[in-house]
């Protein structure tokens, strides 16, 4: 997908699109001459004299200290040589690319000053393939994400590591071998680079991307277990949420009830007069998190639309503003409410898998096996899915509640929005794995009802299970199929068969 930026309209999908899939990066007429304003007017600022934070004067602390407009370029590049000071493991390149992609679209608002000719070379290196070598660690989320945005920008000027083609080079390398000349700075452009969330904004598109795969296959997995479990169809009618009516909540029903259509299992009445809560409370458990999901969307693409940076200049007033734009609490907030509500994801999905496991509520085998006691059947899966559950708990504690003062106590109030977006990471992946136990587990049950068959999306699901996973009929090794059904719920490839069956699942239904 190629992109065009005007610093207002970037979605999360172009950018998880982008970053992922490949597509080119370029400027619209309307934001070329906004950055030709803005670096009118940074020019035309400091040859009057002012004093402007970055520019000429010190960072941080040394923000009282005057510099000489002279050695403007040289106090540039040291920024960003002094601010590149991160550690561990490395971003992976999709990551990169999408904080390259917002990056652009901020300094596409023409509020960061940034000279025209430095945007259309930063765009240039994205569309040439050259990815920076960024540490995932040391960034306090303000004054933006200032560490490992210096490591993209210390490529820019010819330095530090890139990938090209998959292959780790110097930054010099990189640009050599793609045919780029190291850019060489003018006034506020090491901070315009750098100053900004778009670390942890271009990472929390991916993470919505990923997380939307999670609800819809959430949503998927119960299905199949109410079906499996003939679960009272009242429990689903559109009447009663209605009643209630909260979007997501709304949404899933639905979508319940599309995906165990025509089932001749939950045709089969057991007498019931309602189920458990985990499975009769499912649309009122799994639909906020759509709806927390739509406020994380909102809040990221803000951001994502926004000038973050410091300072900022304002062509049509003449002005600069030095502010905290920059300042990452409002992602760390959003990603770590999201987090906890896509750890319920997992949570509801565990409580489904023991109801299919446990003989007194489900009136299937032991374990989903025969030959109890020399079988144990899927037991253990349960004990996986459960460990994953207590990890999210943890995972779950809101990064963005910490805060550490630094630079001498001039930025004494930080979001720490990184430990967050590296936390949800750990429990998505987690999540997917806990819903891969559900419907396997389902679809083990389905085994049992024959010859009633599931409903027509639970039948799709099922069907691609099985081309994966033999139905248990004597205890073996589980592991491969727990990562094998895990990776069909990260892959999409669950989500993706069910919908050929009923129709997209459409998670902002009713949020329209």
């Amino acid at each position: 997908m190629d992109v065009q930026l005007d610093g207002k309209t970037l979605t999360i999908e172009q950018v998880a699109s982008i970053a992922r899939e490949g597509g080119k990066l370029s400027l619209t007429k309307e934001a070329r001459e906004k950055v030709k304003a803005g670096e009118a007017t940074v020019v035309k600022l400091v040859e009057s004299g002012e004093a402007i934070y970055g520019v000429t004067t010190g960072i941080g602390e040394f923000a009282r200290i005057r510099i000489d407009p002279e050695m403007g370029s040289e106090l540039q590049k040291r920024i960003i040589y002094s601010h590149a000071a991160g550690c561990g493991d490395l971003f992976p390149p999709e990551v990169v690319k999408s904080a390259m992609v917002a990056r652009a679209n901020v300094m596409a608002t023409g509020h960061t000053g940034t000279r025209e000719s430095t945007v259309d070379f930063y765009i240039e290196m994205f569309n040439r393939g050259v990815v920076p070598v960024v540490n995932e660690k040391g960034s306090v989320g303000t004054s933006g994400d200032l560490s490992p945005l210096s490591q993209l920008a210390e490529v820019c000027l010819g330095e530090g590591e890139a990938f090209v083609d998959g292959v780790r080079m110097s930054g010099a390398e990189a640009l050599k071998k793609v045919g780029l000349e190291p850019l060489v700075l003018s006034y506020k452009e090491g901070l315009g680079l750098i100053n900004g969330s778009q670390m942890m904004t271009g990472e929390a598109c991916l993470q919505l991307m990923d997380a939307r795969r999670m609800i819809k296959s959430a949503i998927i997995a119960a299905a199949m277990t109410i079906d499996a479990l003939k679960g009272v169809l009242k429990a689903y009618h559109p009447l009663l949420h209605a009643a209630r009516p909260h979007p997501g909540q709304m949404t899933v029903a639905k979508y319940l009830n599309d995906i165990f259509a025509d089932s001749e299992i939950m045709a089969d009445k057991s007498g019931k007069v309602q189920d458990g809560y985990s499975m009769r409370c499912t649309p009122q458990v799994q639909g906020p998190t759509i709806d927390i999901w739509h406020f994380a969307k909102q809040w990221i693409e803000r951001e994502l639309n926004s000038a973050a940076d410091n300072p900022l200049f304002f062509p049509e007033q003449n002005l600069h503003l030095a502010g905290g734009n920059f300042h990452g609490q409002g992602i760390g907030l959003a990603i770590d409410y999201l987090t906890i509500a896509v750890a319920e994801l997992a949570d509801l999905s565990e409580r489904h898998t023991n109801r299919l496991l446990n003989p007194v509520l489900s009136g299937l085998p032991d374990f989903l096996v025969e030959g109890r006691g020399l079988n144990s059947g899927l037991m253990v899966a349960q004990y996986t899915a459960a460990s994953l559950v207590s990890e999210n708990k943890v995972f779950c504690h809101p990064g963005s509640c910490d805060s550490i003062s630094v630079s001498a106590d001039q930025e004494d109030h930080v979001s720490m929005g990184p430990i967050s977006i590296r936390k949800f990471n750990e429990v998505l992946k987690n999540v997917a794995v806990v819903i891969g136990i559900e419907a396997m587990c389902a679809a083990q049950a389905f085994d049992f009802r024959k010859p009633q068959k599931p409903g027509r999306g639970c039948k799709a699901a099922y069907d691609l299970i099985r081309k994966h996973v033999e139905r248990l009929e004597d205890d073996r090794v589980l592991y491969p199929d727990v990562i094998k059904c895990g990776e069909l719920v990260w892959s999409g490839e669950l989500v993706d068969v069910v919908e050929g069956e009923i129709g997209e699942i459409d998670i902002s239904l009713n949020h329209k």
